[in-house]
């Protein structure tokens, strides 16, 4: 009786998706290839790559995408989502330490530390390098 419950309820295995179904019983797997889906919101038919199909094998994913990347990216902001790369980049002003110039560098700069220009910072490097 245990054993015709362990046929019928199965237990999730790892590293299996979608796309590896049936490999367990002598098939081959799946090549990835690039696959034409149709949005749910435009209609528009967009392509789900192959590399994408590996990505969501790897996540362990059940459901391929529903939204093309324009549908989904308005969908997000509509709902208030944003993503995280898209950081403000920080640039401040500052006076270099060894020369005086002023300069604009990509950091916030901590106090006590030195902030050189970018001709400073590549002579500190190259003779730093050389020693």
């Amino acid at each position: 009786m245990l054993d015709l419950f362990l046929t019928y309820h199965r237990l999730p295995q790892p590293n299996r998706g979608f796309l590896s179904a049936g490999v367990e019983r002598g098939e081959t797997p799946m090549e990835f290839s690039d696959k034409v889906l149709k949005c749910i919101d435009c209609g528009q038919d967009f392509v789900f790559t192959a590399g994408e199909r590996l990505f969501f094998r790897d996540k362990q994913f059940k459901n391929e995408p529903k939204r093309c990347k324009a549908c989904k990216g308005k969908r997000l902001q509509a709902l208030g989502v944003v993503p995280s790369t898209t950081s403000p980049k920080v640039e401040t002003r500052a006076v270099c330490a060894k020369c005086g110039k002023e300069t604009i560098v990509p950091f916030k700069p901590t106090q006590g530390r030195p902030v050189l220009c970018r001709e400073c910072f590549q002579q500190k490097k190259t003779s730093t390098a050389s020693e």
